[in-house]
């Protein structure tokens, strides 16, 4: 699944997102993350010490992600823009981290369901496709 034109210069622009991946014994986490948006759609996510992290231990297991990427333009008006992406997710070793004092280990998401809002009209049109 690729994002649109308008996806990808939000992505490109906001710069953090955050990570929800579920443990083993059910267990929800959720962490502010830096991430890369790959040619072919894939996103990465990177970290200072990433194999030791409860995402990427969570990952190895199994665990379906959900990444959100969001901003408040503005309160006057309440202007809102992000993007959902839900989908399945590897942990990697030895790869090239989104930015370069960071592990060389990532979670790479492969989206089944894109969710946007406010990047293709006002706030509070949403956009979504893939998977039901």
């Amino acid at each position: 699944m690729t994002f649109t034109s308008n996806e990808q210069q939000f992505l490109a622009e906001a710069g953090i997102g955050r990570l929800a991946t579920v443990s083993p014994d059910g267990v929800v986490q959720n962490n502010p993350t830096s991430y890369r948006v790959n040619a072919d759609g894939t996103i990465d996510i990177g970290g200072m010490r990433m194999r030791a992290s409860r995402k990427y231990r969570n990952v190895e297991a199994g665990s379906r992600v959900s990444f959100v990427v969001d901003q408040q333009v503005s309160l006057e008006p309440y202007v809102i823009r992000g993007i959902e992406v839900r989908g399945t997710a590897e942990a990697l070793d030895d790869q090239e981290p989104p930015f370069p004092p960071q592990e060389r280990a990532v979670i790479r998401i492969r989206p089944e369901k894109v969710i946007s809002w406010g990047i293709d009209g006002g706030s509070f049109d949403f956009t979504s496709r893939g998977a039901k």
